[in-house]
């Protein structure tokens, strides 16, 4: 006869809408964790997509993602030149918000050279960029339909392709158009400020071919560290590996998301902890007179400790399978991507063993101070 099992059947209504009750809170730690992972697969998918080697980007810093990075955008072809470079590219990045259908809708703008690297990923929907003037490819999650027109700036682009998956470190949905349109969209003057410029006597200024960044893809036979070395040369660039660049995204830019989620987990799991704590408490106080039974029939410590003990893990595991099975279901719904990954869903689980039992030291520790003969009392 296992006791903890007609414990809990005795109290069924009780230890239902407790473990509901728990299973969302360790559901909230395990979303975390899957947004977290998400958070660093789409920063580092931002990088990976170009399928590029190296990155060359403002000499001193360590754009395009972590700070600002201008370069001129004849640069692309010194690089296209060097020995060893199949290919290059020229790329610019902006955050911009802007009415889609009378909401404000937040993307995040590549500017690329329609057929140079650098470009969108697969397309599953429409086609590329061919023009070289007010076309878009739009992630899915902008909203935005095929062959819809699209206000950025002064300027309207039509939605001629559609991507999925590509967002911003900062969870903006990706948009492609053309290198000019981008540079004029970060870099032009509004007529006001154009106009002041005007009177100050600057006279009327042309769009800058100024881009964020620059990328390589190299032969297979040159290795990325020769010939980032040889570009370094120019002392005015800085160059990275696209390995390298993945590692200040990680590092840099999500380091404080990391630090953040995982401050909130923590004190998520102790917080469980201490309801799983409360609820044994509370439990084991309502069986005193079961438990002073027991001892009083001369079941060993062990049966009173297992019983206890197979109670709280029995709530955290089903607590947190259930939990599993919510985030399962609802994480398409989540404005971030939620990415769970086997090896973390069982780190976590062991954690969640490792909680229930130390929760269930109060009420062990109750249990054995109880007096046998409480059970003859009235």
């Amino acid at each position: 006869m296992n006791l903890a099992i007609r414990d809990m059947r005795r109290n069924l209504g009780q230890f239902v809408l407790t473990c509901f009750g728990l299973s969302l809170l360790l559901g909230v730690v395990i979303s975390m964790i899957g947004i977290y992972r998400g958070m660093v697969d789409d920063a580092i998918n931002l990088i990976e997509q170009p399928q590029v080697d190296l990155w060359i980007v403002e000499g001193g810093t360590r754009g395009p993602f972590a700070e600002a990075s201008h370069l001129p955008g004849d640069i692309r072809e010194s690089v296209a030149r060097i020995n060893g470079v199949a290919a290059a590219g020229a790329l610019t990045y902006q955050s911009v918000e802007t009415l889609y259908k009378e909401r404000k809708v937040r993307i995040y703008v590549v500017g690329s050279e329609p057929g140079r690297i650098g470009g969108p990923g697969p397309i599953i929907d429409g086609r590329d960029i061919t023009q070289t003037h007010f076309e878009m490819v739009a992630d899915v999650k902008t909203g935005f339909a095929l062959g819809e027109r699209v206000t950025l700036g002064r300027d309207t682009y039509t939605v001629v392709g559609l991507i999925r998956d590509q967002v911003s470190a900062s969870g903006d949905p990706v948009v492609y158009i053309p290198l000019k349109d981008s540079q004029t969209l970060q870099f032009d003057l509004m007529p006001s400020a154009a106009r002041r410029e005007s009177y100050r006597g600057t006279g009327p200024m042309d769009t800058p071919d100024t881009v964020n960044a620059v990328v390589a893809r190299l032969d297979r036979t040159q290795h990325p560290e020769q010939a980032a070395a040889t570009i370094m040369r120019w002392k005015h660039l800085a160059v990275m590996t696209s390995e390298q660049q993945q590692e200040i995204m990680i590092g840099s830019v999500v380091e404080q998301s990391r630090k953040q989620i995982g401050m909130f987990t923590i004190l998520l799991l102790i917080v469980s902890a201490v309801i799983i704590a409360l609820i044994i408490h509370t439990l084991t106080m309502n069986k005193r007179r079961e438990i002073a039974t027991l001892k009083l029939i001369g079941a060993p410590d062990r049966v009173i400790v297992g019983l206890i003990l197979e109670q709280s893990l029995a709530m955290g595991i089903l607590s947190y399978g259930l939990g599993a099975v919510l985030i399962t279901l609802t994480a398409q719904y989540f404005p971030r991507r939620v990415i769970l990954f086997g090896g973390d869903v069982a780190l976590l689980s062991l954690v969640i063993l490792v909680v229930c039992i130390v929760a269930s030291g109060t009420g062990v520790r109750m249990a054995l101070k109880i007096d046998a003969g409480s059970a003859l009392g009235g």
